[in-house]
């Protein structure tokens, strides 16, 4: 599961923006996992939540969104947004398709409490 690894990751993170802004609390934060990451959104939300039990971040929401990934077709040159990684070409249904987008996993925003 190496979705508890990120949200380790993550959580570095969190307590690293905690000590240069000073703030005690969050309320939610706001991830953007992309289609193709390979991270199941709801294994990282539950392994978020079993591991801030107890912690300053007890409690905060977490909201992801899923955005569609991006290839570029190697047969016809297209580029297109798609919501599978096996989907076909758009214009020329070719099933060669490089990944040009849509594998990252960012925090998009978090929301302080004062």
């Amino acid at each position: 599961m190496h979705e508890l690894t990120l949200c380790e990751a993550l959580l570095d993170i969190l307590d690293d923006e905690k000590r240069r802004r000073g703030f005690a609390r969050l309320k939610r934060i706001k991830l953007e996992i992309g289609r193709f990451s390979c991270v199941d959104a709801d294994a990282l939300t539950y392994a978020f939540e079993i591991t801030t039990r107890g912690t300053w971040l007890d409690g905060v929401t977490v909201d992801v969104d899923r955005p569609p990934g991006f290839v570029e077709c190697l047969d016809c040159g297209a580029k297109a947004q798609v919501d599978d990684r096996l989907a076909a070409c758009p214009q020329c249904h070719g099933q060669r398709l490089q990944p040009i987008g849509g594998d990252e996993m960012k925090i998009v925003e978090i929301e302080i409490l004062h």
